[in-house]
């Protein structure tokens, strides 16, 4: 077969591709099959479990993501005014053990006062309900304030624009309701009141996904209720790249429930968006037993994860009932894993063929690079079982292949196996 390259060419053929950014012809002829020998021994970059930022054991390889809840009064000080310094912050803890970070803003939060801007509560026209939601007194946000519903627009606008491209931020989950969960289970649910109406969340979430450029966000799946969503409902709306978050994964009811509300996105969402969440708190027995051998209610961790694509799981409990080798195992299992399955190279030019052996494919753009020098063609996308060849313009006697992305952080690497 005889490869020609054309700029930003791409042929696909079956389970591969040839991905290119060059404009001259390949000598097949002067290609060259190189040895390569390597393995993947960490847990890679954006996949993985997940440890609160301030869990005693975060400072572990066995992951690569840590978690913290977000209030939105911390951040805005006033009409268009922010601080960022806590989220910073943050980010920068996070990126000094290497690890990147999955944030979620939330407004209710049972026990707690909304975390609604104090300018905004200190209008006229804005009315918070009180009520008692897990048995602790909660404030719930006035929806029907339009202040409140610019002020959250403007304040994304405003965060994608710092940290759309911000290497230390990994995935972003958002929402309406108890934590973010898009649910008011236990407390006052009135939707364009303590809850967004349906006008309002369509406007949501389209600002957001015209917004967001280079950070996958997400939403629960809970958001899949008829009753006050019409993210699930809405064709339009579905046909949005945002990622879902499980909160309850592993549950005994996950079957009859959960996996009802993940079918309601569509099978194939998680092909172009995350598919993450929490291992189930419904009871001390599925935290236990989360990562048993048949997990707490007969389904095997890893096998839920395969069945749902997951490319992350906070898992903040684990280390109490298992080992950092245990939760680097189960980490390891979850998100992309690249095979190099060819490696050809001649002076000024090598072609590599990469097959994705996880479970999901990478959201950010990563590149393969030799002696230096990247094709243009990203590996983000890469499906499951799916092969592609790179070319690129650079290759030796000697050649070094790397993969390269600039959403790492310092000690982090995208690596991969190969037995050439």
């Amino acid at each position: 077969m005889r490869l020609i390259r054309w700029l930003g060419f791409m042929v696909v053929m079956g389970q591969g591709a040839i991905c290119s950014n060059a404009a001259s012809g390949v000598n097949e002829a002067s290609l060259r099959n190189i040895s390569l020998t390597s393995k993947v021994t960490k847990v890679q970059p954006m996949t993985g479990l997940v440890l609160w930022t301030d869990n005693n054991a975060v400072a572990t390889e066995s992951i690569q993501l840590e978690y913290s809840y977000m209030r939105y009064d911390d951040v805005i000080v006033g009409p268009g005014m922010y601080d960022w310094t806590n989220i910073d912050q943050l980010l920068s803890q996070i990126a000094t053990r290497g690890h990147q970070a999955v944030l979620r803003f939330y407004f209710v939060y049972p026990g707690k006062v909304s975390s609604v801007p104090a300018y905004i509560k200190a209008l006229t026209d804005y009315d918070e309900t009180k009520g008692k939601s897990e048995g602790k007194e909660t404030t719930f946000c006035d929806w029907s304030n339009t202040t409140l519903q610019k002020a959250i627009v403007d304040f994304y606008t405003e965060f994608a624009k710092r940290y759309d491209r911000d290497a230390r931020l990994a995935f972003l989950q958002t929402g309406f309701g108890l934590w973010s969960e898009y649910h008011i289970y236990d407390g006052p649910m009135t939707l364009g009141k303590t809850f967004p109406d349906a006008n309002y969340q369509t406007a949501f979430v389209k600002h957001l996904s015209s917004t967001f450029q280079n950070t996958p966000w997400s939403v629960s799946v809970d958001a899949a209720s008829e009753e006050w969503s019409p993210l699930a409902t809405n064709s339009s709306l579905k046909r949005l790249l945002f990622g879902l978050f499980d909160d309850s994964f592993l549950c005994k009811q996950h079957a009859r429930i959960n996996v009802k509300n993940w079918a309601a996105f569509g099978s194939d969402r998680w092909k172009s968006s995350p598919a993450g969440g929490e291992l189930s708190y419904y009871n001390q027995r599925d935290q236990k037993f989360a990562l048993s051998d048949k997990g707490p209610n007969g389904i095997r961790f890893e096998d839920s994860a395969k069945q749902f694509h997951i490319s992350y799981m906070i898992a903040d409990g684990q280390p109490k009932y298992q080992s950092m080798e245990r939760i680097k195992e189960a980490s390891m299992a979850l998100g992309y894993r690249f095979r190099v399955t060819k490696f050809q190279s001649s002076d000024g030019a090598s072609q590599v063929t990469i097959r994705n052996e996880g479970v999901a494919p990478l959201y950010h753009d990563a590149f393969v690079s030799v002696d230096g020098v990247r094709t243009t063609s990203s590996l983000k996308g890469l499906l499951p079982g799916e092969e592609k060849r790179y070319l690129v313009d650079a290759g030796s006697s000697e050649p070094k292949l790397k993969i390269e992305s600039d959403r790492l952080v310092r000690g982090q690497e995208i690596q991969f196996d190969a037995d050439l």
